[in-house]
Formats: structure tokens, C-alpha cells, sequence
């Protein structure tokens, strides 16, 4: 029996190094493809194989050194993705406690809303939101980008699956201390849903840093550019820069792996979790 165990398990470790291989693969050729000039990139594209004659440093130095748009670039990706993380948590943790502790009418047609919105591409209400954001005067500027998404669907379902298996008890403990209800949630909810704020964390500013689609209609200027954008605008019908947006794209992944190292013991945990409540 332990024999068994031990080759299920030889077994399960080698299927899940292939398939971690396979996942990482096309990170190890674009890391790799950095460091070597367009000609090569040109001629035999992305490939593992390893010519220390042609590696250097270029491409990383005329995108840090010569391009300093990138660091506005980056800078405004960091301002967007922060803003947005933190506001979608902060309403959207507390729509999806709602929606979970309290009862009152409509209660079921609002979260059966949530669901039908999460069905719904952003393609689809594209220009309506335009239009609003228009009105609101808010082209061209950061606001534009982060207000409508100030809420997420997602995060709302996430927290009520999380905060439905959230014994009652320490809320009712609560308001007998005569705690308020907001006091209730950030005091007693909010700590208790941890491992829910850091997955969502995680997801969110994921989301926000590699949004393309929603920048490049609000955004004009080249100085409010997000990376995304950034980065797509080094392709142009008059010429190609792939080393330098390989290197780019390479720098713009540090931020979300530094995010999910923070993050990382709430991540699965979170998950885990918020799947199987409710």
C-alpha cells in the first residue's frame, strides 16, 4: 500500500513539473529573447536556444535609459491598478456582505443581477460607457478609467460565497456590545474575510494592470498612457520594436509577482474557501 502511494505520488509530482514546463515555457523564450537583438528575433522568433555572443543588456538599456516614457507608463499603470484594487475592494466586499447577512426586498433580483453583469463582455457596453464618461468629463484622465469598474461582479459573488459561511454569531455578539453596523464590518467582517481580500487582491490587480481594451478608448495622451497601451504603440505600420517591447513586457511582470508573494498565503486559501461556502 505504501508502494502505491509513494509511485501515485513520483506520478503526480512528474505530471505536474511537465505541465508547470508547458505553463512557463513561453515565459523562459520571451526572458530569453530580451536580451537578443531584433535581427535574431526577426529571424528565427522565440526560441530556448542559448548564444552568449549575442546576449546583452541593450534593449533593457534604450527602453530604461534613452525611452524614459516608459517609467510614466509604468508609473501610471501602478497609479490606475492601485486605485481600482483598493475601491473594488472596499464597495465590493461590502455589496457582497450585504447581499449575504442582510435580508430586505429585492435581495434576491439584485444578486441574480450581479450574475447576469458578470455574463456580460465589456465590448458589449463599451460605448455606453463612453458616453458617460464623456459626459462626466472625464476623457483623458485616470478617473475615467478606474470609476466604472469601481465595483466588480466577480468580487461582489466572491465576498457573499465567502461571508455566507461566516458564522452569525460574532455579528450578533457585535450588536449587543453595540457595535454599529459599519463598525461591524470593518471590526468584526473585514479581518474574519482576510483570506477573501487577498485573493481578490491578487485577481484585481491582475485584471487592472493588463486591461488594454478600456484604457485605449479613455486615454489620449501619450503621457497618461497605461503599459498595455505603452507598449502595443511600439508596433506601428512603419516599423517594429519587438526587443524593445519584449524587454518591456518582461519589467511589467515584476509588479504582479511581487503582488502574489505578498499575497501568496491568502491566495489559495481564499479560493478554497469562497468556492465551497454557500
Amino acid at each position: 500500500m505504501y508502494a502505491k502511494k509513494k509511485w501515485l505520488s513520483l506520478l503526480l509530482f512528474a505530471l505536474f513539473a511537465v505541465l508547470s514546463f508547458l505553463a512557463l515555457f513561453p515565459f523562459f523564450c520571451l526572458l530569453l529573447a530580451s536580451f537578443k537583438p531584433s535581427t535574431e528575433l526577426l529571424r528565427y522568433g522565440l526560441n530556448l536556444q542559448l548564444q552568449p555572443e549575442i546576449l546583452s543588456l541593450n534593449n533593457y538599456y534604450y527602453l530604461l535609459a534613452d525611452g524614459r516614457i516608459y517609467f510614466v507608463w509604468f508609473s501610471n499603470s501602478v497609479i490606475i491598478t492601485v486605485l481600482n484594487t483598493a475601491l473594488a475592494l472596499l464597495f465590493s466586499s461590502m455589496v457582497g456582505y450585504a447581499l449575504a447577512v442582510y435580508q430586505f426586498k429585492w435581495r434576491n433580483i439584485i444578486f441574480a443581477t450581479v450574475l447576469f453583469v458578470m455574463m456580460i463582455p465589456i465590448e458589449i457596453i463599451l460605448l455606453p460607457l463612453y458616453k458617460l464618461i464623456v459626459s462626466l468629463r472625464l476623457i483623458d484622465t485616470y478617473w475615467g478609467v478606474i470609476l466604472p469598474f469601481v465595483v466588480s461582479p466577480f468580487a461582489v459573488f466572491f465576498f457573499r460565497q465567502y461571508a455566507i459561511g461566516i458564522p452569525r454569531d460574532f455579528i450578533d455578539a457585535a450588536r449587543i456590545d453595540g457595535c454599529t453596523e459599519f463598525g461591524i464590518f470593518f471590526r468584526i467582517m473585514r479581518p474574519l474575510m482576510a483570506p477573501a481580500f487577498g485573493a481578490m487582491a491578487i485577481l484585481q490587480a491582475l485584471t487592472s494592470w493588463n486591461n488594454l481594451v478600456w484604457p485605449l478608448v479613455v486615454l489620449h495622451s501619450e503621457e497618461k498612457f497605461t503599459l498595455p497601451i505603452g507598449l502595443s504603440s511600439l508596433l506601428t505600420p512603419y516599423g517594429n520594436n519587438y526587443d524593445i517591447l519584449l524587454s518591456g513586457a518582461i519589467l511589467s511582470v515584476i509588479p504582479i509577482m511581487i503582488l502574489y508573494l505578498v499575497f501568496q498565503r491568502y491566495f489559495i486559501s481564499g479560493l478554497t474557501v469562497g468556492g465551497i461556502k454557500g
